[in-house]
């Protein structure tokens, strides 16, 4: 329980950053890094609890941050989601 301890407050500061930051790009880099420590949350509950769908939930969820991240970075880039 000890990681998922330091986790929280990883998760709450990406959460500041992500309704204060100075730039957009600023608060799509804190919501790709909640997705990330959510994920990792997400699979230490698993490993912890022994519930093999929460494991599957958290690849679902790193699968759907990277995507969201790549979505936006190319949003970013101003080029079309075809390119």
């Amino acid at each position: 329980m000890v990681p998922i301890i330091v986790l929280v407050p990883a998760a709450l500061f990406c959460l500041y950053r992500a309704l204060v930051g100075p730039s957009i790009a600023d608060r799509a880099i804190a919501v790709d890094m909640m997705g990330v420590v959510f994920s990792a949350i997400t699979a230490l509950l698993a490993l912890r609890f022994r519930l093999s769908y929460l494991l599957d939930l958290s690849i679902a969820l790193a699968v759907i941050s990277f995507v969201g991240a790549l979505a936006l970075a190319k949003f970013l880039e101003k080029r079309s989601l075809d390119d």
